[in-house]
């Protein structure tokens, strides 16, 4: 339990670095555009229902596959109040989404070489693109467990997880040509953006990662509110994007900047070049 509080923690500290940055940006998220909001209900409780029952389905990852994220996802950020664990807030989903698409396939990647191990300071030097990472990867650290614990990495006790993804941090399990630690870290990456992403793009479900550490969510400009707010803290709702886009929030935002919002295409591309 103590551990499972020191990640918490931690992923807590990162979310609230960086949950501005991933708020409204990915790889792999559907355009949107202006017309979304002319187009959006005039019932937003009706909106609100609709997109809470949108179907969520993998589009990359095999069901084996699907099996180790969720459970990986779920050592890294367990379920602890007042959030949930990786899998409930859909962090999956949005990592299967992510290596469906542009980041997963490389698209902005150097990919003719050539292929040498490079420092540390060089970044990501492999010919892999991330997709074929994570299936050489998962495929890897089964053969590992079910050597060592007669099982895939999904099956094991938690106590057996955490110390074959303590493995990988270290960089002592044996993946072939993929680097142990490159793998963890992209998966730990992956995992706190699906976490603190906008809801958009298939993770932070119910924006439960916003709600846990106070992050309201789409910016807005509240220059009417520094003289009657100064020095108070500010607790409201989170908002997505789709909130605005689909007309489910006031516009006591700044006017300018919700049509910005409701006319924005998120970026093809999500950090670390994506």
């Amino acid at each position: 339990m103590a551990d499972e509080i020191k990640r918490r923690e931690f992923v807590a500290i990162v979310g609230v670095l960086g949950a501005t940055a991933v708020a409204g940006c990915s790889s792999t998220a559907p355009q949107q555009s202006a017309q979304n909001s002319a187009a959006a209900p005039s019932n937003g409780a009706q909106a609100q229902k609709a997109l809470a029952t949108e179907p969520e389905a993998f589009t990359f990852l095999t069901p084996p596959e699907q099996a180790f994220v969720s459970a990986a996802c779920d050592r890294i950020i367990p379920a602890e109040p007042p959030g949930p664990s990786a899998s409930q807030a859909g962090v999956p989903y949005y990592i299967d989404h992510q290596l469906a698409g542009a980041w997963g396939n490389g698209a902005r990647m150097y990919r003719p070489g050539p292929w040498r191990q490079g420092t540390p300071e060089q970044g990501y030097q492999l010919a892999l693109v991330p997709a074929e990472v994570y299936r050489a990867a998962i495929r890897a650290i089964d053969e590992h467990c079910n050597k060592k614990y007669n099982g895939n990495f999904s099956g094991l006790t938690p106590a057996q997880q955490d110390e074959a993804l303590g493995g990988l941090e270290k960089g002592s399990i044996d993946l072939g040509v993929i680097p142990a630690t490159t793998f963890f870290s992209m998966l730990l990456a992956n995992t706190i953006e699906g976490y603190f992403a906008d809801p958009l793009y298939g993770g932070n479900r119910d924006k439960a990662g916003w709600k846990m550490i106070g992050f309201p969510g789409v910016a807005a400009v509240y220059t009417r509110h520094i003289d009657q707010d100064y020095g108070k803290q500010y607790v409201v709702p989170p908002v997505s994007i789709a909130d605005v886009q689909q007309g489910l929030v006031q516009d006591d935002m700044d006017q300018m900047h919700v049509a910005m919002v409701r006319a924005m295409q998120p970026r093809n591309s999500f950090g670390k070049g994506r």
